[in-house]
Order: structure tokens, then sequence, then C-alpha cells
């Protein structure tokens, strides 16, 4: 099957090509704009205009100096007319100004749209492993502060870059012209400047790199901290907790504060050695002018586009370290965009209506940097319709199986069967369209409790909604509410109680009517009252698909079909409720310590 292009795959493109080296720079640069180039011209075109009195001003000043200090063989209207000339640059740089925001901010702003997408279509195609060791915070950080960084790199390239070339051709091109002499003065002096940007070039690269990183520790940190406000406020916690983010600030103040220095420091020598270079100029070509090699008019001139030299350079020095923290970040967002922990999706063998037989074949798994395998050898089938639990201590394999089960991971050896295709060959996003999950950790998002059990279902009644409200017990629940389903609940669900997350979850997963159903420890959070209605959804459930669950409470797989008990990673126990219990081995002494 062939691949669809993305709409970001030039974004991708560019940023592999920063990271790489690959290119030249301006090469690259303008790699962002791919399909944009009508628009970037015109905006170009604008900018060149906007600019143009710039250029234009100083020329039309001399020849005035000159003609008034020299009137000989010129006229008034000679005046009037650099002037008018001046004059219509000046007034046409509102409309072209007006012009260069209308193209290029709606540009700027669409690459920024697709820098933040491209890193979000990533996210979603990572795996479950890569998530797990990496810090929201930090992932936040990236989508937000390094897109923005990228999207002030590219503006400041385009907007000063190619008008400091412009302008440096200019005042050089004019200026041989009239006086080579005065060139050879202006090779001389900014060279010093460029001096200086070499200089310091390496250590604002270096600090740009640490205070990005002390920024994206501290706001992983700040993420967790207000993760962690209910549980820090429950022990007594507040003062600890503040001195270690305290420290945390410390770290970035340090670094920023380094990087204040530096910058300083580049803006403080950059302005010397201007002001200096100006003056400089000033006397130079006041000699001249003194021993009649130039005229007045072009003493005004030359020192204007020295000015001119000197202010580009000037602003290369200011630009420097946005320039560096652009790259910083281009970098920062490659370490997503290129991270190699994809999620398999080969979607060989399509799934169609799926059925619910599972098979473990042999499965061996264990973690990346693990030398223990947390399941080994682990065989198991399950027919369509046939409820599993799974038993056994922490650390077991529990969980693991689920996460196979999901497709979260793959394992090292072994196969798993879903309708006896491997699930290496499905379409993933197929498979999980016909699965439903109640995880051990409720998540809930900002929204409506209607929002949250229809999540990912189009056009769903609120007969069908209301079906499963009740079938899980949350049905009091409404009545009490004065918006009903239609009830916001804030931010992960914080107005409801732990058990009723964990109710709203279950709806959630029965409402999608899943070939094959899994628990994760779905009722571990609910009251007795709540477990029992619960309960009895899931029984209901487990009579019309797969149904696969962990447990800590065995008193909620009294009625499953098989109950699996593992230790590391094994299965020393497979039979129902009552074999089991008649057996008097390993469940029957869980059992027995839950008593």
């Amino acid at each position: 099957m062939m691949k669809k292009k993305n709409s970001c795959d030039s974004i991708y493109e560019c940023i592999k090509n920063f990271t790489e080296n690959k290119g030249h720079p301006i090469k690259i640069l303008l790699g962002f704009y791919k399909g944009e180039m009508k628009t970037l011209l015109t905006s170009t075109f604008f900018l060149i205009l906007q600019n143009l009195p710039v250029w234009v001003v100083p020329v039309a000043t001399s020849n005035i100096i000159n003609i008034a200090t020299s009137p000989a063989g010129h006229k008034i209207p000679d005046i009037l007319i650099n002037a008018a000339i001046a004059a219509v640059t000046i007034l046409q740089n509102a409309y072209s100004t007006y012009s260069v925001s209308k193209f290029y901010d709606r540009l700027t702003r669409k690459i920024e749209f697709m820098l933040r997408s491209s890193i979000i279509q990533k996210l979603q195609q990572l795996s479950m492993s890569y998530h797990k060791n990496v810090n929201s915070g930090k992932l936040q950080s990236k989508i937000m502060r390094d897109c923005e960084s990228i999207e002030v790199l590219l503006a400041s390239a385009y907007r000063h870059i190619l008008i400091i070339a412009i302008s440096i051709t200019v005042s050089i091109t004019v200026t041989v012209m009239n006086s080579p002499i005065v060139v050879l003065f202006f090779v001389l002096i900014v060279p010093l400047e460029v001096l200086l940007l070499r200089i310091l070039r390496s250590k604002i690269t270096t600090r740009n790199t640490i205070f990005r990183k002390e920024m994206e520790k501290t706001q992983s940190n700040v993420s967790e901290m207000i993760e962690l406000i209910p549980v820090t406020r429950a022990h007594g916690l507040q003062q600890r907790e503040m001195r270690r983010m305290d420290n945390r600030l410390g770290h970035v103040m340090s670094a920023g504060y380094s990087l204040d220095k530096t910058n300083s420091l580049f803006g403080a020598s950059s302005y010397v050695l201007m002001e200096s270079a100006r003056l400089a100029c000033l006397v130079f070509t006041g000699i001249l002018a003194f021993n009649g090699k130039i005229s007045i008019g072009e003493v005004v001139l030359y020192q204007t586009y020295f000015g001119q030299l000197v202010s580009c350079v000037n602003t290369l020095f200011s630009l420097y370290p946005q320039l560096t923290k652009g790259i910083e970040s281009v970098n920062s967002i490659g370490e997503i965009l290129y991270e190699e922990r994809v999620e398999t999706d080969n979607a060989i063998i399509p799934l169609s209506d799926m059925k619910g037989q599972v098979e473990f074949s042999n499965v061996h798994y264990r973690y990346a940097g693990s030398d223990r395998w947390t399941l080994e050898d682990f065989t198991l089938s399950v027919k369509p319709g046939e409820s599993i639990a799974f038993v056994g201590s922490s650390g077991a394999g529990k969980s693991t199986i689920l996460d196979l089960l999901i497709g979260f991971d793959n394992p090292q050896e072994g196969q798993i069967l879903i309708d006896r295709v491997n699930m290496l060959n499905l379409d993933m996003t197929e498979y999980r369209n016909q699965i439903a999950v109640v995880p051990q950790n409720t998540i809930l998002f900002s929204g409506t409790i209607r929002d949250n059990i229809t999540y990912g279902l189009d056009h769903v009644s609120d007969e069908e909604v209301n079906s499963v409200i009740k079938s899980v017990g949350l049905d009091d629940l409404l009545d009490l509410l004065p918006n009903g389903m239609n009830t916001q609940l804030g931010e992960h669900g914080g107005k409801l109680s732990g058990g009723q997350r964990q109710r709203v979850s279950i709806a959630r997963a029965l409402l999608r009517k899943p070939k094959i159903i899994i628990f994760d420890e779905a009722t571990s959070a609910l009251d007795t009252a709540s477990e029992k209605k619960v309960q009895a959804a899931v029984d209901n459930m487990m009579k019309q698909c797969t149904t696969f669950m962990v447990a800590h409470r065995l008193s909620t797989v009294r009625n499953v079909d098989r109950i699996v008990v593992l230790d590391k990673g094994h299965i020393v126990e497979v039979g129902s409720h009552d074999e089991l219990m008649a057996k008097k081995g390993a469940f029957y002494e869980l059992k027995k310590l839950q008593e």
C-alpha cells in the first residue's frame, strides 16, 4: 500500500536536514516554505518596497545637500524632484508594511501550526515504551515553546537577513561607483564586527542549550507538582515541595542569568564597536571632504550607508541569540520527529468483523534493559466470548499480558493471534476500534459526562448513553446533578469521586460494543454498593464478548469462565473459580489471604 503523502512531510524533511546538517542553511530554511513559494515571493516583493526608503532617501538627501551647497548648474526643481522621489518611497511604506504582514505572517502561522501538528502526529505514532519514559511536561515545552522559537527563527531570518544582504549590496555598490577609497575603509572596519561574532558565538550556543534543557526540566517538574497538589496537601508537605521547586527554579534562574550576561556582553561590545566605527567613518570622510576629494553631500551619504553597514552587522549580533535559540529548538523537536520507537502497524491482513478468538503462543517478553523475562513461554487459547481473569502477586506479569493484547508492545519471542491472525500483521487502528479498555488509572478529560462516555464515537443517541449509564449505576448520580449527563466534570473529572470516575470509564468501554473488552483492576476504586452494580454490568458484558480482566480483589472474578494464576511470568494454575477452590492450590491460598 502506497503511503499517503502527509501535508507535514516538508516539515519533517527540514527538521531532518537541520539536525543532520544536510544542505546549505539558506536552502534548509527555504524548505520550510515548500509549496508556499508564490506567497513567499509576493511577501518578499512588498518587503523590498517596505525597506526602499532606507536605500533611496540617503541618495536623495545627498543630492539635495550637494545642490544646496553648490547651486551653480542646478535649479530649485532639482531639489523638488529628489524630495518627491524620497516622499513617494516613504509614503508607500505604509501599504507595503501592511502587505508584508498580510502575506508573511499568515504563512509563518501556518508553518507554526504544521510544526505542532507534526509533533502531535508523531506522538500518536510513538510506542507506549517511549511515552512511559518521557515526562509530559517536557513534551508540552517542545510543542509550545520550541515551535514558537522556530517561528521566530524563520521570521527573523526572512525579515532581516534578506534586507541585510540587499542593504550591504546597495551600500557597497553606490560607494564603489562614487569613491573606491571609502569602500576600502568599509572593508577594513566591518570585519572587526564579524570577529566579535566569532569570539562569542560558541558561548551563546552553549548557554542557549543549557537554558533550554533547564526550562524543559522545570516545566516537567511544574507539571508533576500540579498533579501532586492533593497528595502534597494531604500529607502536609507544602514546605518541602516549595523548597524542591525553589531549587529547580534556582537552576533556571542561574542558567538564564548566565545567558543574559552573555547576551548583554554581546550587545554592549557590538554597540561600542558600531559607534566607534561610525565616528571613524565621519572623521575619515570629513578629511576627504576637507581636501576636496568628495562633496559635503557625499559625506552624509557615506556616513549614512556606513551606518547601515554597521547596523546590519549589529542586527546580526542581536539576531544571533534568537537564531541560536531557534536552531536549538529545531534540534529539540528533531528528538521527537526522528525518534525510532514507533508503534508497529503492518496492516498486512484485514481483520474485518472480529470474532474475538485470542491465542498466546509461547510468548516471551521482557522490558528494555531487564535481564529477566516478565513473561516466559506463556501459552493460552481463548475462545470467542470466553471470559478470562488473570490473578497473582505484583510483578507476576498480569498487566504486561494486557499491554501486549492491546498492542502497546510486541513479544520478543512467540506470537499473539487474533482470530488466527498474528497481531503483527493487523491494522492496529482497525483492531482497536473493535476492542475496549478500562484502565486501572481512570482517564477523564475536561468536558461533560456525556462527552467522556461517548469519546471517539459519533452519532450516539441519548438512549444508548442512558442505557450504559444505568448499567454501571450512574443514574442515581445524574439525578442529583443540575445538568444531568451534560454536567461539566472539570479537569481530570475532578468533580466526581474515584468510584464515579471509574464507572464513567466503564460506561465509555461498554458503549463501544466491543468484541474484546479488557478490564485492568476495573473495580478497584469502587465501594461495595457501586461494585455490585458494576459487577452486574461486567457479568452482562461477559456474555456478549471475549473478556480479559486483571483483579487483585478475587471476589470479582467468581463468575469468569477461567481464572489464570500467574507467578513470575509463568502459569501455575488454570480453571474456574470452583475448580481452583476445590483444588486448594495457589488460587486457594491467595483467596484465603483476602478473607
